[in-house]
């Protein structure tokens, strides 16, 4: 049993690691539903989901977002208004 559980930590540290989640807060600079996209103040842009209620964003609302790095992509996992 002991070397089956070593077997696994080993497999978990082995494996390449490529999506990190991050977190950043900021202000809404706009909103674009046609790249499916928001921009912050940050000067970055966030790649929203395909199934995203527009409708609960705005531009200057402050917001918290998660988000996975793939590459270039910033990929929103979770997005908050902020106080």
């Amino acid at each position: 049993m002991k070397k089956l559980a070593f077997l696994i930590a080993a497999l978990v540290f082995a494996l390449p690691h490529t999506a990190q989640a991050d977190e950043v807060e900021g202000k809404i600079v706009s909103v674009d539903e046609g790249t499916q996209s928001l921009k912050l103040d940050d000067g970055n842009t966030y790649k929203l989901p395909g199934e995203f209620d527009y409708s609960v964003i705005s531009a200057d609302m402050k917001v918290l977002i998660v988000f996975d790095v793939n590459g270039e992509d910033k990929l929103v996992t979770d997005i908050e208004k902020a106080e």
